[in-house]
């Protein structure tokens, strides 16, 4: 190949896309396959073929009818990794009820936020995660809330009462329901560079499409066994995982509410699994465990994925020799686009594995442009990466002016990732055109924190940048600028005023009080150099 074709490639493929709504596709695979495992809950010890995963889906979708919910309306659901949030997420697909994903480790300011702006009428909650107290915070933030008309406890007589009052119902009156496959069904939020976050709203063929062929390039069939670590309100784990697996008969096996290292590697030992994901993080803690000396039985991996954030080399290599994982895959994306883009073939070099995230995926485009012209770039050019197709987000939930600025006229997406095509179309994403932080496979942008930052009545300014972390890939570091006259702040003092505020994540671990930041001649702030200054001041 010539090193002056463009950056462009586009996914071909003898499988044609499905033309199906989620919840339709979903009966079909459970008339196949009645019989076989659909979903093993560990933690709950408790397990569902697809014809009884088919009836209790059935069941939640009509008491979800009963009380009043029905096409278009948004239900929120708030709550680790269970088996009541997979009946969930296909229950409302079958309604044309259209589902909010809520990050379990929101505090109260998000929720509230993300609840008015989504206008969501039912929120299905769990009681509560680790110290976090679902029920008090939903409490306090409802009087917030006009529109938030039904809060339905996970385990309570209400949910029990939504499976009852549905196994009471009519079947044929879910077949009675008009569907369209590009009807929005899914609202993922994801962190704004406006303060706040952004509804990514999805369509049954964006994210339906996108699950089967994520699991046409691992390979799956009805034999395949998914542990899925990585958390259902994302798309790595509620398209990538649950919605792969059902596209092909497979079963979806839930480890443990969160990541728990091993719990991960109990339930690949004690299901059999063939498949594992995780964010890089994960599989080095899983890797930690066998270090410490668990002996676990991982011979029936063939595959899995890796994604969220990049690959360290020896990882890599660490994972396909000691966890079995010959064929693990990586791929890469992006909430608005169902997520994946690209991702590595099974017999792709473990050079291309580390060092790329892959080729483009079937039924989808690519290209990488000049971000200043727009024009695509010669191959081995860096420039901001784009894709378009079936994949492609409906758009920002409400928000047709953050719309047109990520997706232009003719459909592309512009990612605001630098990537680089090589001659035979892998891309390697080479940094981000704007300062988002990736911190274990979590995107933060900046902006959101240093708004809440700015509350704080010590504070006068607030620039908050990413810096290398060993464990998670970049941490936070807030650079502040007290009032006159303030006691400087501390890491600790400033995690203690976000507390509660803001999810984990997304506090800073690192806290440097200046006097001035670093500015450019026509006074914008140089992050650039806030980032070279901050590794000499950690001794990075």
């Amino acid at each position: 190949m010539s090193s002056d074709l463009p950056s462009y490639s586009s996914g071909t493929s003898t499988v044609p896309l499905l033309g199906d709504t989620v919840g339709g596709n979903f009966d079909r695979t459970a008339a196949r396959f009645p019989g076989r495992d659909a979903l093993v809950d560990r933690p709950a010890g408790r397990r569902w073929s697809y014809a009884e995963l088919a009836a209790d889906v059935d069941a939640l979708a009509l008491g979800l009818m009963r009380q009043g919910i029905g096409k278009g309306d948004r239900v929120g659901i708030w709550a680790p990794n269970c088996a009541e949030w997979v009946l969930t997420q296909y229950a409302t697909a079958k309604l044309g009820a259209i589902l909010v994903n809520i990050n379990p480790a929101y505090r109260t300011r998000e929720l509230e936020f993300v609840l008015n702006q989504s206008g969501t009428r039912m929120l299905i909650a769990a009681e509560r995660l680790k110290t976090s107290d679902y029920v008090a915070m939903i409490a306090e933030i409802r009087p917030r809330v006009p529109g938030l008309e039904h809060v339905v406890i996970l385990g309570s007589s209400q949910w029990l009462g939504l499976l009852d009052g549905g196994r009471r119902g009519d079947r044929a009156d879910l077949d009675r329901i008009e569907l369209d496959t590009d009807d929005p069904i899914n609202i993922q939020y994801t962190s704004g560079t406006t303060g706040f976050p952004k509804g990514a709203t999805l369509s049954h063929h964006n994210i339906l499409n996108n699950g089967f062929f994520v699991g046409e390039l691992c390979t799956y069939t009805e034999n395949d066994r998914i542990c899925i670590p990585v958390p259902f309100y994302h798309c790595f784990g509620m398209v990538m995982g649950n919605l792969a697996a059902t596209a092909h008969g497979a079963c979806m096996v839930i480890p443990a509410p969160v990541f728990d290292p091993k719990a991960t590697l109990e339930a690949v030992q004690a299901e059999r699994c063939t498949s594992l994901y995780g964010v890089p993080t994960m599989f080095i803690a899983e890797l930690a465990a066998l270090d410490a000396g668990g002996t676990y039985d991982l011979s029936s991996l063939r595959t899995g994925i890796m994604a969220g954030s990049p690959c360290p080399v020896e990882v890599m290599k660490q994972v396909i020799d000691r966890m079995s994982m010959t064929e693990v895959s990586i791929c890469y994306g992006m909430t608005e686009t169902s997520p994946v883009s690209t991702q590595t073939r099974a017999d792709d070099s473990l050079a291309r594995r580390v060092s790329t995230v892959g080729r483009v995926g079937p039924h989808l485009e690519v290209k990488v442009i000049d971000p200043a012209t727009g024009m695509t770039v010669p191959r081995g050019t860096p420039g901001e990466l784009c894709t378009r197709g079936y994949s492609v987000m409906l758009g920002y939930w409400q928000q047709p002016d953050r719309t047109a600025e990520a997706i232009d006229a003719a459909r592309w997406m512009h990612t605001g990732d630098l990537a680089v095509m090589d001659d035979d179309g892998y891309l390697a994403i080479t940094g981000r055109i704007k300062d988002m932080v990736i911190r274990g496979g979590e995107n933060i942008y900046p902006r959101e924190i240093e708004e809440f930052l700015y509350t704080h009545p010590d504070i006068l300014d607030a620039q908050v940048i990413g810096v290398p972390d060993p464990a998670y890939g970049e941490e936070l570091m807030a650079w502040i600028r007290m009032r006159p006259g303030a006691a400087a702040l501390t890491a600790a003092s400033l995690r203690e005023f976000c507390s509660g505020q803001l999810a984990h994540y997304k506090i800073p671990r690192y806290v440097h009080v200046v006097d001035e930041f670093p500015m450019t001649v026509t006074g914008k702030v140089r992050k650039v150099e806030m980032r070279e200054r901050a590794r000499e001041i950690l001794g990075l």
